[in-house]
């Protein structure tokens, strides 16, 4: 299998795919800084209220991502991973570009639901590459894959901001949507396929108990993606009240979506730097490793962001934010990439991006209530405390991440 991987594209398709998933990632990220602040502006809401509907409005997207992923997955092993990419660039694009005309809340919240329905490039991306790259260069592929998305979430919430300052939140939706289509495009024109259909075993079974069945170690995968869910629902319990939090420590003054968008940005540019090296670390030493330091990691940047008084130390803890990024979500999909039979790679993706929008969907969810319950600080020392736990769990379920 390996042999083939190497006949195949992938150092070209990583190539390309870095660039779609940049552009998917600025695409992504521009819009989520003042997503709330756009909430506000639909209606007369209170503090509490614009969190509640904020929190609303991020998990609306994830909710339908978490129920729609798997049939996706189960659609690019018949069709193909390429064919995926084109359909979540384009129909998300088309989702965008009717969220800057909506009047309320309510269409705002439906199409972040229809996004969902769409979404899928960067995971669709990651199971393209994963499947076509030796085993012996996945950690440093993904890993470097990983950093094009970054990259484009660190460019998108300062562009986004720009934007938003100069013009209005409006527009930039639109801005996102033509980005999105240039995703859709160059993953048409420039990315290059052997697909072979997957042929499924009919006594496996269906759904997540017939795809473990074909994992020698189906408890490490159900942990990995355990750990995926935990992972993003501590990270996504922030976005909601991040700009809102950033106009707090700015006492309501000064040029607030472009503070919350340089803000947001800043884990991106440790993460770019950290993820592949960490990856490559990994396959020489072992994923498990870095999986174990990350949390540890996380655990220790995420609880001071609680106690801040200032948007300087806030930027600074923000930005260790993606030093432990870099090492838990390219470990956790290497992990998966290593333990998985190559005809279960689009279906263990697709699962991963379900857990990932469950963790998306909670964590919006929680941020939101939390912040207009008790306040914005108790979010970032809730965000630490379940990373805490799911180290615990990870440590004592799976003694082999420890070697």
């Amino acid at each position: 299998m390996d042999q083939s991987r190497e006949q195949n594209p992938w150092r070209r398709n990583l190539r390309v795919l870095w660039f779609c998933t940049f552009v998917a990632g600025i695409a992504f990220s521009e819009i989520m800084p003042f997503m709330s602040l756009y909430v506000g502006e639909l209606g007369n809401f209170t503090k509490s209220q614009v969190s509640f509907y904020s929190g609303l409005v991020y998990a609306a997207t994830f909710l339908v991502t978490a129920i729609v992923s798997p049939l996706w997955g189960a659609l690019a092993d018949r069709k193909g991973r390429k064919i995926m990419l084109i359909r979540a660039a384009f129909g998300m694009a088309a989702a965008m570009f009717l969220m800057g005309l909506v009047t309320n809340v309510w269409q705002l919240l439906g199409l972040r639901a229809l996004q969902g329905v769409f979404s899928g490039f960067i995971s669709n991306a990651q199971a393209l590459i994963a499947s076509q790259t030796p085993r012996q260069y996945s950690g440093r592929a993904l890993g470097t894959l990983v950093t094009g998305s970054t990259s484009g979430m660190l460019m998108g919430p300062i562009i986004g901001g720009v934007l938003a300052q100069l013009f209005s939140i409006r527009h930039t939706f639109f801005i996102t949507a033509a980005l999105l289509a240039v995703a859709g495009l160059l993953s048409a024109f420039f990315v290059t396929e052997h697909f072979f259909p997957v042929r499924r075993d009919p006594a496996a079974g269906t759904g997540l108990k017939g795809l473990l069945g074909q994992f020698t170690n189906p408890k490490l995968i159900i942990v990995l993606l355990l750990s995926t869910m935990f992972v993003q629902l501590g990270n996504t319990s922030i976005a909601p009240i991040i700009s809102l939090y950033v106009k707090e420590l700015m006492h309501n003054a000064g040029a607030v979506a472009l503070v919350a968008g340089i803000i947001a940005a800043l884990p991106g540019i440790s993460n770019i730097l950290a993820a592949p090296r960490l990856g490559a670390y990994g396959d020489k030493h072992g994923s498990g490793r870095v999986l174990i330091a990350g949390y540890l990691f996380a655990v220790l940047v995420y609880l001071p962001q609680g106690f801040v008084t200032s948007i300087w130390l806030l930027g600074g803890l923000r930005l260790l934010v993606g030093i432990s990024d870099g090492a838990l979500f390219p470990t956790i999909q290497t992990l998966l990439t290593k333990n998985s039979p190559a005809s279960a790679t689009s279906a263990i993706f697709s699962w991963n991006q379900s857990f990932q929008a469950l963790g998306n969907m909670f964590g919006s969810l929680l941020g939101g209530s939390l912040a207009g319950a008790f306040g914005y600080n108790v979010v970032f020392i809730s965000t630490a405390s379940l990373l805490l736990i799911n180290f615990l769990f990870l440590w004592f379920t799976e003694p082999s991440l420890r070697k």
